[in-house]
């Protein structure tokens, strides 16, 4: 046990620790060293160790006087000088070993020795140091929750008035509900026609596109196909110019070769003419055709201004539809907190009824445990009643038996003188006895010696 958990205090710290911690009044002021150290005495112990329980336990001082109700004894009035000392022991033995002191015995209590006494008293000065502490920390957690429970509810206030404000602002006055739904109804109404007319125009411009560009795409395929009979016509017109030669065979067959050619190029030409005319015709038709993609250029551009303004209304339709969804968020964030509010209020409602009623069972318990120490108290009364009635009659015989017991010893008394002077008696005739014995031995002795004196003599005359 050299190695403990608390510190060690030695006399003077602990007389002040008492002092400030334990003892109070003139009990704290008439303490003194002497009373600890080097001979502890016991009632100043008693009063210390008595005084730290009620402080740790709230044991009362009567509770030391008091019979276990558990316990059958015989004749309980022959405990009540050892009961406060035998409570104590029991308290102090259940209340050490939290101290971290495991060695406590009676001997501790009837018989202290400084050493011991101060390691006990450094163990529970330390225990109720660091209760102290300990309580100063429940007590701040204690009041934080307190100011949590008081913010729960201010924030339950809170939720329930925005709900109520909630409801306010989703539900329509009955005053301009009717207004509110003619509204909607035309809202819907002119949102569903100018979708069909958007379809429509939408559907024609794509159809008048289609068709213009399908024109188009035509005519430049019939001008890429001149340009291309131009290109060859001049790739034939540089190989001629490079194919003419000096001999005049060769220039007939050439311009025989030539004719062929320029009667191919005449066709040539004259289907170019003729597609030359085409295209002039289809030239002198574009402006009309311009007049016409003006007009439709017009329309696209009022269609556009149009698409403009729906895509403007469509815009504060998403804006108020996001609005809209916003709401519906914050909504439904409010409800989410309402549910997990609600879920704490339930945990806080069934912990609560889970309190009260094992409040209400400690309650019958102790109503019934009180019955029970009521019943044991009569009947440890009833009992105490017949013990003494007992005790009395025990006492009657008892007085009885002194009264005989002194008779017997005056009967003894005198029987005692008797054999005193029978002793006496018996003593002197001994002594006579002893001393008959002892001239009896001397003159037997005084016989002998002279017997022996004359066998010497004897001896001595005979002849050797």
């Amino acid at each position: 046990m050299e190695t403990l958990s608390f510190p060690r205090y030695n006399v003077a710290e602990i007389v002040t620790h008492v002092r400030n911690k334990i003892l109070t009044g003139a009990d704290g002021k008439n303490l003194s060293k002497s009373d600890l150290y080097p001979n502890p005495k016991p009632e100043v112990l008693h009063m210390i160790y008595l005084r730290a329980l009620q402080i740790v336990y709230g044991t009362r001082l009567e509770h030391f006087y008091m019979m276990p109700v558990n316990s059958d004894v015989m004749y309980p009035h022959l405990m009540e000088g050892f009961l406060p000392v035998s409570n104590l022991f029991i308290y102090l033995n259940s209340f050490l070993p939290v101290c971290r002191v495991n060695d406590f015995e009676t001997a501790d209590i009837l018989y202290p020795k400084a050493k011991r006494t101060s390691r006990f008293l450094s163990g529970i000065i330390n225990f109720i140091h660091f209760r102290e502490a300990c309580r100063e920390t429940y007590m701040e957690f204690f009041s934080q929750y307190k100011s949590s429970v008081d913010r729960m509810q201010q924030l339950n206030t809170a939720h329930q008035e925005a709900l109520l404000r909630l409801e306010k602002l989703d539900s329509v006055p009955a005053e301009e509900q009717a207004e509110f739904q003619q509204l909607s109804g035309e809202i819907q109404e002119l949102q569903q026609l100018l979708n069909q007319d958007f379809r429509q125009k939408t559907v024609s411009l794509q159809d008048r596109n289609t068709q213009k560009k399908s024109d188009i795409l035509e005519k430049t395929k019939q001008l890429n196909e001149a340009k291309l009979s131009v290109v060859c016509l001049k790739e034939v017109q540089e190989n001629l110019k490079a194919k003419i030669v000096d001999s005049p065979e060769k220039l007939k067959n050439y311009k025989e070769k030539m004719k062929d050619t320029v009667q191919r190029l005449k066709n040539s030409r004259q289907e170019v003419t003729e597609k030359y005319e085409l295209y002039r015709d289809s030239v002198d038709g574009l402006p009309s055709c311009q007049l016409e993609v003006q007009l439709y250029q017009k329309k696209l551009q009022d269609l556009a201004d149009n698409r403009d303004k729906l895509a403007g209304v469509l815009k504060e339709n998403l804006t108020l539809e996001d609005q809209i969804e916003s709401g519906e968020s914050a909504v439904k964030k409010l409800k989410a907190e309402e549910n997990s509010l609600r879920r704490l209020l339930n945990v806080k409602k069934e912990k609560l009824a889970t309190t009260q009623l094992r409040i209400h069972k400690q309650q019958e318990d102790l109503k019934q445990y009180k019955h029970t120490v009521i019943q044991d108290c009569n009947k440890v009364q009833e009992k105490r009643g017949a013990v003494f009635e007992r005790i009395t009659s025990i006492s009657q015989e008892i007085q009885k038996i002194k009264f005989s017991i002194q008779q017997l010893r005056d009967a003894a008394e005198r029987e005692r003188l008797k054999s005193q002077e029978i002793f006496l008696t018996l003593k002197s005739a001994l002594e006579k006895y002893h001393e008959g014995i002892e001239k009896a031995t001397e003159e037997g002795r005084a016989d002998l010696e002279e017997k022996m004196a004359e066998l010497r003599k004897g001896m001595s005359r005979l002849p050797t």
